[in-house]
């Protein structure tokens, strides 16, 4: 329990009282970007680690958590919102922080760009999603060092190839 706040640790209120002051404050939910205030995803270390720009003497050990929002410039903090990590501080462009700009990665392993997926006939998205598929059954991937976001960029891929391909029926 805080000196400050009459909420356990880890509570998950988004609401606390103040008690010697009698008025309330908004606190930080848990895994919740200190910035944006986004619920935010956790990644392993290793990822953390292989993708900043900065001495790994500034990365501390303890859990990290990845911000997706694009409006957001925090790419990692750490649950306690203390240490965050920005855009500037990270050796890749980051997807989710750019989802419309044509020359970034969206698949890190197999070096697929937004653009390769968009401008992409259909036939052309479908061998992209194969081609990433084989390299993750050939144990060829590792989204967890090469992709900021610490998983399989397989989602993202796809999502952009329904996304393109609803636009491109809409627009007939």
């Amino acid at each position: 329990m805080s000196e400050v706040c009459c909420c356990p640790p880890g509570a998950g209120n988004d609401v606390c009282e103040l008690p010697a002051q009698g008025f309330q404050r908004t606190v930080r939910g848990i895994n919740t970007c200190p910035k944006c205030g986004q619920k935010a995803k956790p990644v392993q270390g290793q990822t953390v680690k292989a993708l900043l720009l900065v001495s790994l003497r500034a990365v501390c050990d303890v859990e990290y958590l990845f911000c997706r929002t694009p409006t957001c410039s925090v790419v990692y903090f750490s649950q306690d919102g203390e240490q965050t990590f920005t855009l500037e501080q990270v050796r890749e462009r980051v997807y989710q922080k750019e989802p419309m700009a044509n020359d970034v990665l969206v698949c890190y392993c197999f070096r697929h760009t937004v653009s390769d997926i968009r401008n992409a006939s259909q036939q052309a998205r479908d061998a992209i999603v194969h081609d990433i598929n084989i390299g993750i059954k050939a144990n060829q991937c590792a989204c967890d060092l090469r992709n900021p976001q610490g998983s399989c960029c397989l989602g993202n891929v796809t999502g952009l190839a329904k996304q393109t391909k609803r636009s491109f029926v809409e627009a007939a």
